[in-house]
């Protein structure tokens, strides 16, 4: 009887045994795919979080003799030059009345930093490409008791969101119909990497070129063929785009306003 008895307990280890090995092995496939899942998941976050960083520089420059490049985001202005850099928080510059010079006076523990932006073409020493914004900066680092001073070129970074085809929904706060055209709805398309754009006005095709800095947006060198559309609010439109100098872009909208207030909304489309 106690041989039996032995031989019972002993299979039931064995089954016990297994089983609890089994357990360990799900639970190690759990706690596997758990981690893989996190590490997925943070390699995104940090992806979306370069992607936007990236997204977020709207000024560029850079120089030679030394070699330096500037960058100015939302968040930082960061100057690097060979082998150091200087970084600090993004500030509002001041600009003269015609907004044609901008200055960045800038003054942390580390560095002191001042930029001048100002709208004249600049051609690049190095490379003889020409840019529509010539840069001078000055900074004092450390102990140092000089400003050691940089001349170089830079433009603005479009934002790539304008990048689309947009329709017009609204003129001058009212809502627009094909009626209002007769043949069909005005619609612009933006190509924020030439800083140009194509479309139609409700009766004619157009061209131009777009300005743009932070937070400004202007439609510029408008052209149009020459055709005649009796009762049609062509005219109208192409005064509110000439006009317009900001926007704003939410909910698939375009919104373009000056001064007087909201002139166009467009909506996306592509």
């Amino acid at each position: 009887m106690k041989k039996f008895t032995t031989f019972v307990l002993g299979i039931c280890f064995i089954f016990y045994a297994c089983g609890d090995s089994k357990a360990d092995k799900n639970n190690d496939a759990t706690v596997q795919e758990t981690d893989s899942d996190t590490v997925a998941k943070t390699i995104k976050q940090k992806a979306a979080v370069s992607e936007k960083n990236a997204t977020d520089v709207y000024f560029k420059a850079n120089g030679t003799e030394p070699f330096w490049s500037l960058t100015i985001s939302e968040r930082m202005i960061k100057l690097k030059t060979v082998g150091d850099s200087i970084m600090t928080p993004h500030t509002i510059p001041n600009s003269t009345q015609d907004n044609n010079i901008k200055h960045y006076a800038l003054h942390t523990e580390m560095a002191k930093m001042n930029i001048q932006i100002k709208k004249l073409e600049c051609i690049n020493a190095s490379s003889g490409l020409a840019s529509p914004y010539s840069v001078n900066i000055e900074f004092m680092k450390g102990k140092a008791s000089d400003f050691t001073k940089l001349e170089g070129c830079g433009n603005y970074i479009t934002d790539y969101r304008l990048h689309d085809i947009w329709v017009l929904e609204t003129l001058n706060s009212n809502k627009v119909t094909k009626e209002n055209f007769k043949k069909d709805l005005p619609s612009i398309e933006i190509n924020s990497t030439s800083n140009a754009f194509t479309g139609f006005a409700g009766c004619n095709i157009m061209n131009g070129k777009l300005f743009y800095e932070k937070d400004v947006l202007q439609f510029t060198d408008v052209s149009t063929t020459k055709m005649a559309c009796k009762d049609n609010l062509e005219n109208e439109f192409l005064s509110a785009l000439k006009s317009g100098t900001s926007y704003k872009i939410e909910n698939n909208r375009l919104s373009l306003s000056n001064a007087s207030g909201e002139l166009l909304v467009f909506k996306k489309i592509d």
